[in-house]
This record gives C-alpha cells, structure tokens and sequence, in this order.
C-alpha cells in the first residue's frame, strides 16, 4: 500500500507536468492524485474502523490527521482567494495604471530588472504568493506578447522566493521558523539578505543579457468605456495595496491566520466600491463589483491548489516526509548539504511540510542541552540553538529551492494558474537559471560564515 500512495502521486504529478501534452487540465489530475492518496492511506491504517476513523482526523499522535492538513490548506485556498479578488478589483478599477503610467521604458533588459527588484522587495513586506499575483496582473499591462511575458513571470517566480527568505512574513517557511522561534527578526534579516540577493542576481543578470530589443504594450488596457473617476482609480489602487500590507501586520497583533486579514481587507474593499458605485448606472455597477470580479476568479487554479497540497499531506501523514528527513541525516551529516537537499527536494514536495518535517526531527538546543552534551557533541548542538545556522540556511534553502520548477513553491503553482504557464516551458527556460541562483546564494552563505 505504501508504494501505492507513492506510485500514484508520481503518476499525478507527470499528469501535471505533462498537462499539456496529454491535453488534461492540471486541476483534474491534482483533485485526483490528491483525493486517490489519501484513499489509500485509509486501507494502511491498523485497527477497526472507530480507531481508523480516529486517526484519519487526528493523525497518529493526535497532532495531525485530516482536520489539521484540512486547516492549514483551507487556510492557503482562502488567502489565495481574498488575494486574487483584491487584484481583480484594483484591476477592474483600472488602479494599477497608478504604477503602470510610471514605467516609460520599454526596453526587454531594464523592464525585466524594474520588475525583479520590485518584486524581490514586495516580496519580503507582501509575502511570495500575494506578490506574484499583483506583478502577473502588472505584466498583463506592460507585456503584450504572451511568450515574452512568459519569461517575466518566471523572472518574478525566482525574485518573489527570493525576496520572501529573508523576511519573517515574506515566505511561509520563514514565517514557520519564526513563529517556532528557531530564528529572530534580526537574524533572518542580517544573515538572509546578501545569499537572497545573490539567488536573484545570478539569474537576472544572465536572462537580461539574452534579451534585445523592446516590448509592446498591450493597446487596450484600461476601462475608459466605463469613465472612471481618476480619483477613483487611486482610491481603489491604494486601498489594494494598504489592504495587502495589512495582512502581516494583522497576523503579528492578533496572531491570527493571515487569511482572516486577508478576508478583512476584502471585506472593506468590498464595502468601499459598493459606496463609490452606488449612484452609477447599472451597466457600469455590474462591471465594477467585487461579484462580478469573483466571477472571474481563476477556480481551476485553486483546485489545483487543494489537490496538490492534499497529496503531499497524505505522504506526510504516511510518515513519507519524516523517512526522507531521516535518510538525510543519516546520508549527508553536514548541515550545509542537508539543507541544499531539502531545498532541492522543496521543487518536488511542497516546502512547508519539509520544513515542518525538519523541525520535528532537529529540537532547537536550549544552553542546558549545551552544558550537558559530550564534547564530540558540542559543535553539532550548537548549529540547532535559536538563530543557529542550521535553522538560517533552512530557511534560505527552503524558500529558494523551489524556484527551480513551477511547481515548487507557492510563488510557482500560483504563476502556473494565471498565465497558464507549461511545466515543460519552466523546465526548459527557467529552471537553469533558478538553480544557478540557488547554487551561487547558497554557496554565498556558507562563504560568509
């Protein structure tokens, strides 16, 4: 059964990878890989079916189970949701022509390095998944031909899971490690800046010099025909924006979820442009409401969401991810290659099970742990004290390592959806370059170390 649920998800995944070869929406075999695995996880489980039943919601040792992947990832589809409908509405207002207006140059190499340090650096205030969503709705207005955007979007993949590593909020496996308070503000700031920076600058660097010439900008990009009020536009552009950076903020205050800031912000969003069109004429009411935005919300892509991040937890769960933490340590024993592997192994299986994975096998060494270990013990515990260096280049490593396929990080699955980008394309064009940026940011730490 074990190699059942194993057999299965890698069927799925060449599915996904191969959606458009086999002409089958990527929705359809993430549902079913997602749903298949855990099925098969049922028949693995000992016991009669009250104690089966139990541990299907609350895992093995009452820490897990259906119930708690079930909130951790409703938790990923509604923030995902409330992101994409806040740009949906600033971009229905026609509000990111506030920025668009501002970029003059049309020149391939200076727009694409415009777009990647923007990027790396809302990235680290937004977080990686609500970055990418606004820079993909930004390209739309900047970028007319589709192939030429496609290397854009990719460029903003490497730079949003750049710029969330050395942020606490900017990535969710960051975000993790501080929350578990195996690093620091400071810390993730201070030793994760230059390694990131170094991750996107790699690539950057060698896409631009492959890119001549200018870009063409798509002709009709505003709504014009439904005459909207110039203040307006601002209004609704920055109340997007403000309703986005109230997230984290919301999340560090009332550390509740950040879907519920989400939800918030769309909430006042919502009530905002219900106000403003109140006196408009149908016609113009019924394009410029946040129901009508919904209903152009991409619902394949979140689909795809919940069936792939179903899949991973049910190898979880299977005890999969703990078994391949183990063969790690016990394989490579350096902290430095541990953690490129997990990053490298992050573009596969999504990063934040890894690194929960990875946080229940290594306790973060308390100083009496230190005074009692034995002095061939001493150097390894000190790599697990709090804002150690094992905990610094796991979240580097996992928050990067993604990059190097699509569907390695949230930042990717979410590019995927909206642009409709072929596994295979990333593979061929963009892949290489993540993994030079990967390899070089990496190497950069353990220089400076």
């Amino acid at each position: 059964m074990d190699m059942m649920i194993i057999t299965v998800f890698i069927i799925g995944y060449l599915a996904i990878a191969l959606e458009h070869p086999i002409h089958v929406d990527k929705g359809a075999s993430a549902l079913i890989l997602g749903m298949l695995t855990w099925a098969i996880y049922v028949f693995t489980i000992p016991g009669d079916a009250s104690e089966v039943h139990h541990i299907i919601e609350h895992g093995h040792d009452g820490q897990g189970g259906l119930i708690h992947h079930l909130y951790d990832i409703a938790s990923i589809l509604f923030f995902l949701l409330g992101a994409m409908t806040i740009v949906e509405t600033v971009d229905s207002y026609d509000g990111f022509s506030v920025i668009t207006k501002r970029i003059k140059t049309t020149n391939k190499a200076k727009l694409l390095w415009i777009i990647a340090v923007l990027t790396f650096f809302f990235s680290a205030v937004l977080d990686n998944l609500t970055t990418t969503i606004v820079m993909v709705s930004l390209l739309r207005k900047l970028v007319d031909d589709r192939n030429t955007r496609l290397y854009y979007v990719g460029m903003v993949v490497i730079a949003a899971n750049a710029g969330g590593a050395w942020s606490p909020i900017g990535d969710v496996t960051t975000t993790m490690l501080w929350i578990g308070e195996q690093l620091t503000t400071l810390t993730i700031v201070k030793e994760l800046f230059l390694p990131s920076l170094v991750t996107l600058l790699i690539p950057l660097t060698i896409l631009s010099i492959t890119m001549k010439g200018d870009v063409e900008k798509p002709k009709f990009v505003s709504n014009g025909d439904l005459d909207i009020p110039e203040n307006e536009k601002r209004l609704v552009f920055a109340m997007g924006v403000l309703g986005l950076l109230f997230v984290p903020v919301f999340k560090t205050v009332t550390h509740l979820p950040p879907f519920m800031g989400m939800m918030l912000s769309l909430g006042v969003i919502w009530l905002t442009t219900e106000l403003l069109n109140r006196k408009k004429r149908d016609e113009v009411k019924s394009k410029l409401s946040v129901l009508h935005v919904l209903g152009k919300i991409d619902t394949s892509s979140v689909l795809f969401f919940l069936g792939i991040l179903m899949g991973v937890a049910a190898l979880q769960e299977a005890g999969f991810l703990n078994t391949v933490a183990e063969l790690l340590r016990e394989s490579l024993g350096n902290i430095y290659s541990i953690n490129i592997a997990i990053g490298l192994i992050s573009a596969i299986i999504d990063n934040v099970p890894l690194v929960a994975a990875s946080m229940g096998m290594y306790e973060v060494t308390t100083p009496e742990m230190l005074q009692a270990a034995t002095p061939e013990n001493v150097e390894w515990l000190g790599f697990f004290v709090q804002d150690g260096k094992f905990w610094q280049f796991l979240a580097f490593c996992a928050g990067t390592g993604g990059s190097a396929l699509i569907i390695g990080s949230a930042a990717g699955v979410a590019a995927m959806g909206l642009e409709r980008i072929d596994f295979i394309w990333y593979l061929k064009k963009m892949s290489v370059l993540a993994l030079l940026g990967y390899f070089a940011g990496a190497f950069f730490y353990i220089l400076i170390q």
